[in-house]
């Protein structure tokens, strides 16, 4: 169709919703044809009630992946067509049971007949066309079950706002913005302390000047993202990630990635071997970064910080 053609693929909701309209369409029909009063939208609540087997309406919509609501619609309608009952004699009287009447079964021996000759239609479709379509959407369905369209659009969104962002050194300019965003976020979940004082008010003394570096995210030329790389003396660690802060104007573009990414390089460079980083475990988008990054929880360094209740480091290759 011109449309679709024009339009691609970004309409592939509006095509499926087209085509699943033709499709239903025949299937009326379909069913008209062959002398049969019955809807298309019953059939996978029927067709399951075919298999004459004790089951209630909630366990008919979770075995086709209807809601609860929609399956007692359908099942309320093809009662008044005379074709399902319900409350039916149970072993357990808490489950309302439904299954097929007189009518209902007598009506299923002819629906046989025609999933026969629909099957037949399917198949040599199939056989005609260069791809299976029910192969395919077997595997989409399996495919947006692991991620769904919205989170693939999501990381679409996220690698193209994030082609804007650049990562900068830090200049006496940007001294405003690295204390304003550590101090937006910090005081959004804990109370400023000490430490956080001492790195903030005096940057170039307490990190630069000691042999560390911050980095600042710039969008659109504005500085809407920091982050730390403190010198530490310790046997272990060279030294600490700190201070990350993502304005949350601008969260949800890739930044604090980015910001992580670059100062495990500036790391790498410096030649570290090892970075360590503290943080606290109801920040759950920055410990998913942090693993992201590659850290991984470790134990045992005092720390200054009271709302610190996670260790982690990350092991430079």
């Amino acid at each position: 169709m011109e449309f679709f053609n024009k339009v691609g693929k970004v309409a592939l909701g509006s095509r499926l919703r087209l085509m699943t309209a033709v499709i239903t369409d025949d299937a009326a029909k379909i069913y008209e044809s062959y002398g049969m009063n019955f809807m298309p939208k019953w059939f996978p609540v029927f067709y399951t009630l075919m298999q004459e087997r004790e089951i209630t309406i909630t366990e008919i919509a979770n075995e086709i992946g209807h809601s609860q609501p929609s399956v007692s619609k359908i099942v309320q309608e093809m009662i008044v067509a005379g074709l399902v009952e319900d409350n039916q004699k149970s072993n357990d009287k808490r489950r309302n049971i439904v299954g097929l009447t007189t009518q209902g079964k007598e009506f299923s021996e002819e629906l046989k007949l025609q999933l026969k000759d629909v099957e037949a239609a399917v198949d040599n479709l199939i056989t005609e066309s260069s791809h299976n379509l029910w192969a395919a959407l077997e595997e989409w369905e399996f495919l947006l079950e692991q991620k769904s369209l919205f989170k693939r659009v999501n990381e679409e969104k996220k690698k193209r706002e994030s082609q804007d962002v650049q990562i900068v050194n830090f200049e006496p300019q940007y001294l405003e913005a690295f204390k304003s965003l550590n101090v937006e976020w910090i005081s959004t979940y804990f109370e400023m302390e000490e430490a956080d004082y001492k790195a903030l008010d005096n940057p170039q003394e307490y990190i630069l000047d000691k042999g560390g570096k911050i980095l600042v995210a710039l969008y659109h030329n504005e500085p809407v993202g920091v982050c730390a790389l403190i010198k530490m003396n310790n046997p272990t660690y060279d030294f600490e990630m700190a201070k990350m802060a993502v304005s949350p104007k601008a969260q949800g573009k890739n930044i604090g990635f980015l910001l992580g990414q670059a100062i495990v390089n500036s790391a790498r460079d410096q030649g570290a071997s090892k970075i360590y980083l503290e943080s606290n475990t109801i920040l759950k988008p920055a410990i998913n970064l942090y693993n992201k990054l590659g850290f991984q929880k470790v134990f045992g360094l005092a720390t200054p910080y009271k709302r610190c209740n996670i260790q982690m480091e990350l092991v430079i290759k």
